[in-house]
């Protein structure tokens, strides 16, 4: 799974949007392996706090990498922000497989989205052990 985070985004709002990502999609919150994201993310707390509460690692990439990733959606505000035209996306992909879910953001209502994710898995093994039977 990857995901964005503003500096100061929270715990509850990560956790929200994977919850409602993933149960949108018909994945099971269980199957996620780890929340990827660019390194300058990776140590926030909003982040770090979701991923101790899933039980699953985070993992950071430079953003060098993931700007060398081709993804449906890109955009200015992360370039800006930490030199990458996708974090949620390409670091979905950033270790192969496709793309279930492109980037979903937030919706807090009363301010703008500080959150973004995405879904990816790395083969129909893979597929078929996050889909919910």
């Amino acid at each position: 799974m990857g995901v964005g985070a503003r500096p100061g985004a929270g715990t509850g709002e990560v956790l929200a949007l994977i919850g409602e990502t993933l149960r949108e999609a018909g994945l099971a919150v269980s199957r996620v392996v780890e929340l990827a994201t660019v390194e300058p993310a990776a140590a926030r707390p909003g982040i770090t706090g979701a991923a101790a509460r899933l039980g699953v690692p985070v993992r950071g990439y430079p953003a060098a990498l993931l700007a060398g990733i081709a993804v449906p959606n890109p955009s200015g505000v992360p370039l800006a922000a930490v030199g990458t035209p996708s974090v949620a996306e390409a670091a979905a992909l950033a270790r192969g497989g496709r793309l279930l879910v492109p980037k979903r953001k937030s919706a807090p209502g009363d301010r703008p989205s500080a959150v973004t994710c995405a879904v990816a898995c790395r083969g129909q093994s893979e597929w078929n052990r996050h889909v919910r039977t």
